[in-house]
């Protein structure tokens, strides 16, 4: 695992837990889908990178 992996990883799941807090919240929608497709794509770099699908 490189350090971009781990830094999409982990900048992902900060994204995520970000969602969850303002979903609690009760946040405006707009703010917690744009957190939750940056998690996403985020997440989906990071695991792409790794080195298991080779």
């Amino acid at each position: 695992m490189t350090g971009l992996t781990a830094l999409l990883i982990f900048v992902g799941l900060f994204f995520l837990g970000g969602a969850i807090s303002f979903w609690k919240q009760q946040m405006p929608k707009g703010i917690i889908v744009l957190l939750g497709f940056a998690a996403f794509m985020s997440l989906l770099g990071g695991v792409m990178r790794l080195s298991v699908w080779t």
